[in-house]
């Protein structure tokens, strides 16, 4: 028997309790794992208060789009009891039962072994959205940008803060757009100048506005995404990984055909297995010990409604991981 905390039903501002789970309870799936750490997301912050339709399953339902923790069982030989593992994405926490629990059963091909220079805390601090960003900040690599910093948008965020970070130790001039009052923060992560998400939240001026950036992360979408756009030089590249500020962007072909700009969407969600192992091996060797107590603050089962709402009112920063064990 175990503990989870259930969303009891759909709608706005839904009751959320915490009970006991049974094994029998969990969803099918070939291992079941004994979770330690979970992590609040954009998302989870979303299905807790029902601001948003997340939550795809069956009521009542466990939230948590991440979890580590340690095998109990498993009927797959690539995992034995005891090795440590995580999960983010492939629908945990929307369409299956998440991590806000003390035990969850999974399926085998959505595991990876937590690395060992990472402890499950650390892995949970990083989840899924230093893993995101990690995505993002690869893209850019592989696709390249131009002259000029990047800028990271939704910078005080998890997304955000841990681009601002990996960005820094890959060798890039970062700008931080944030409507944060923290500058001493950012800067502290990597950040290099600071500017406030008014410059860019007005959406694009013109179809091409002057050339400002090499390229960017952007958590926001909507008219902080269309200015981009319009702002990136000649082929620069933009990594789309959010939508806080808006889901539909009005933009024209010109940065495209003019300055060649490549526009790069990031799912974390469903992105392949080969991928998720080497994007963690690469956190693992730069999320440092400095970074990840520099970003974290902790919760418990208990505490997270409180959390979420603190999140969506733009009155978090980083990353809260949440201790599932008592």
């Amino acid at each position: 028997m175990g503990t989870a905390l259930f969303v009891e039903e759909k709608g706005s501002d839904p009751s959320v309790a915490l009970r006991e789970v049974s094994a029998a309870e969990l969803p099918e799936g070939d291992v079941l794992v004994s979770v330690e750490w979970s992590s609040l997301n954009y998302k989870d912050a979303l299905a807790l208060t029902g601001r948003s339709p997340i939550i795809r399953g069956a009521f009542p339902f466990i939230p948590g789009i991440d979890l580590a923790g340690v095998v109990l069982e498993s009927k797959d030989p690539r995992f034995a009891s005891g090795d440590r593992v995580l999960q983010t994405g492939w629908g945990l926490g929307e369409t299956r039962f998440g991590g806000y629990a003390t035990l969850a059963r999974l399926k085998s091909e959505h595991l990876v072994a937590v690395p060992d220079a990472l402890s499950n805390r650390d892995a949970m601090i990083i989840g899924t959205a230093g893993f995101t960003a990690m995505l993002a900040c690869q893209a850019l690599l592989d696709v390249g940008t131009a002259d000029g910093p990047v800028v990271v948008t939704g910078a005080s965020g998890g997304v955000g803060s841990f681009s601002i970070a990996l960005l820094k130790r890959l060798g890039f001039e970062v700008v931080a757009s944030t409507g944060s009052g923290d500058p001493g923060y950012l800067e502290r992560l990597g950040a290099r100048d600071i500017i406030t998400r008014q410059e860019l939240g007005q959406g694009a001026t013109r179809p091409l506005d002057s050339a400002r950036w090499g390229g960017a992360v952007d958590s926001v979408g909507g008219p902080t995404l269309e200015a981009l756009i319009s702002q990136v030089g000649v082929r620069g590249s933009i990594a789309a990984c959010g939508l806080a500020g808006g889901s539909s962007i009005a933009t024209t072909v010109f940065p495209f055909i003019l300055r060649g700009v490549s526009l790069l969407g990031i799912d974390s969600n469903t992105c392949p297995t080969d991928l998720r192992v080497a994007a963690w091996g690469r956190l693992a060797a730069l999320a440092d010990r400095d970074l990840l107590d520099l970003l974290v603050t902790e919760t418990d089962l208990a505490g997270l409604r409180d959390e979420a709402s603190r999140l969506l009112a733009g009155k978090k920063r980083g990353r809260t991981v949440v201790k599932c064990q008592a």
